[in-house]
């Protein structure tokens, strides 16, 4: 990773040099600095991808079209000073913004030349579009060979469906995952957040990483229907096994009893979780059904769970959420609160691991990971701006 930097005298960019952020701003750190990532994506599993690296200090340039900026701009829960939203303030921390329209000669030779200077390009457009383009894989390597195409789709490159348009919901129908949330008499649940765009995220910036440390230039295929799919793995064994198919059982499991949520005295909810065996023996001890010995095994937990989950229930409607917490915490037993975004910032927990930061203003999540000799920051929140001060004008 051996790179240029841009004009001493002018701090702008020479054609095809690579884009820095202004002198002033704060210093990259984490693991990754020194790796330069070109973000050709839009909306969330793309550009988290980019987001992740970028927390870790790689050198993430997000590149929009001039006059179709990324839709993420005004997408979710605006933020306070009424410019762009707060997704597109997380999703675009960290990051260099620039434009250009890769549908004119000029635009495409700037990209190129970026390209040229990346280790990685991150892109989600339907396949065969970078082919389109003059920027297909093969066409990037002649001038950097060892570049990482990392290209994000709802279906991957390759397959029936890989013309079709993906997006979250469609990867969370098709995968089985709606199929088996809700209630037992109900629908099929859609998620109430980006589940597979923020998982698929974390796929491509793994896969993303692995494929940088092979040093060899290739495309890494992220498939939002693929990332999800592969969090089906027990199911689609069990059914490929023997035909089993998970009943949506709300929030209970097959394969952990007890396990749901309970309301206490005081209103609050509460989950459960003992899928271990001496766990589930002290649950049910504290329940009073303890020395029941159908409940002893796990296949005895599972033919009776109705029995037990009712035990926990009375258990916990007789007492307060503190009383409840207090009980099963004496009892070396797993349980916790149900919080809501106003318990999570008032637990002290958050803030001592910096689990939550605010950097310009903005509340946002901290670092997914911690490292102890290298760790990564949020130095910026995603700009509103269309590029970043050292723009060339």
């Amino acid at each position: 990773m051996s790179h240029g930097d841009p004009d001493a005298v002018t701090g702008r960019q020479s054609p095809g040099r690579w884009p820095k952020a202004a002198p002033d701003d704060p210093p990259a750190a984490g693991p990754l600095v020194g790796l330069r990532v070109l973000e050709l994506a839009t909306v969330l599993a793309g550009p988290g991808a980019g987001r992740l690296l970028a927390d870790l200090g790689a050198d993430v340039v997000k590149v929009e079209h001039p006059h179709r900026l990324d839709p993420t701009r005004a997408m979710g829960f605006p933020a306070p000073d009424g410019g762009t939203s707060l997704l597109w303030r997380i999703t675009s921390r960290n990051k260099v913004l620039r434009t250009a329209d890769l549908k004119t000669g000029e635009g495409l030779a700037e990209v190129r030349a970026w390209a040229a200077e990346a280790d990685v390009l991150i892109e989600n457009f339907r396949p065969g579009t970078l082919e389109r383009l003059g920027l297909a894989p093969e066409v990037l390597w002649e001038d950097n060979p060892t570049l990482v195409v990392t290209r994000v789709t709802g279906f991957g490159q390759h397959g029936p469906y890989a013309g079709r348009p993906g997006f979250a919901t469609i990867a969370e129908a098709m995968s089985g995952f709606a199929d088996i949330n809700g209630a037992p008499d109900g629908p099929p649940i859609l998620p109430p957040i980006a589940l597979t765009d923020e998982l698929t995220a974390v796929v491509a910036a793994y896969a993303t990483m692995a494929a940088v440390h092979a040093g060899v230039g290739q495309v890494v295929d992220v498939s939002l229907l693929d990332s999800l799919f592969s969090f089906m793995g027990h199911n689609w064994a069990a059914y490929v096994a023997d035909g089993t198919q998970q009943p949506r059982m709300g929030s209970q499991l097959p394969y952990s009893v007890p396990r749901n949520v309970y309301e206490s005295a005081d209103g609050h909810w509460l989950a459960l979780s003992a899928s271990a065996d001496t766990v589930a023996a002290r649950v049910a001890a504290l329940v009073g059904v303890g020395d029941d010995e159908r409940l002893s095994t796990f296949a005895g937990r599972v033919e009776h769970r109705d029995d037990l989950d009712a035990a926990v229930a009375a258990f916990i409607a007789l007492r307060t959420r503190d009383e409840v917490l207090l009980a099963f915490r004496d009892a070396d037993a797993a349980i916790a609160p149900i919080y809501s975004m106003a318990d999570v910032a008032a637990d002290p927990h958050f803030a001592e691991r910096e689990s939550t930061v605010t950097v310009d203003g903005i509340g946002m999540p901290g670092m997914l990971a911690r490292f102890s000799q290298t760790p990564g920051r949020v130095r910026w929140a995603g700009r509103d701006g269309s590029a970043d001060r050292t723009q060339p004008q």
